[in-house]
């Protein structure tokens, strides 16, 4: 089966100044032509998410931090998955249309993300989904 959804840690490149990631080059194709890039943050307790996209591809790195859970499905009816991440380093999540996602703040302070996103913004684009 095809995933739809790909979590990775990613190194971190930092020194003394604090840290530093980069994305893939994986990552970047995956996404292709650059779009929309957006940042957002969750704050304490509260989910952003639980929707799917018909066409978008989009890549998500969740920023070093508060503690998190990204949760997610494959596709209508399949089952609903889950990845718990400790705040310490960052992730990158990439994900395929079709894919309902949700990221949620499971520590204390804000969480960080940005997303790229393979085609421009457009609320009618995305579908409620509802996975957390």
């Amino acid at each position: 089966m095809n995933r739809k959804v790909r979590i990775v840690e990613l190194a971190d490149h930092g020194d003394a100044r604090g840290y530093s990631f980069s994305i893939p080059a994986e990552a970047l194709a995956f996404v292709g032509r650059m779009a929309d890039v957006h940042v957002a943050s969750i704050k304490t307790g509260s989910v952003r998410g639980n929707h799917y996209h018909l066409r978008r591809r989009e890549a998500i790195v969740v920023m070093p931090g508060a503690r998190g859970s990204f949760h997610w499905d494959e596709g209508e009816g399949t089952s609903l998955q889950q990845r718990e991440f400790d705040g310490e380093g960052a992730v990158l999540i990439t994900i395929e249309p079709g894919a309902s996602h949700a990221l949620r703040n499971d520590g204390e302070g804000v969480l960080w993300f940005a997303a790229i996103s393979s085609e421009t913004y457009d609320p009618a684009e995305s579908v409620a989904r509802k996975v957390v």
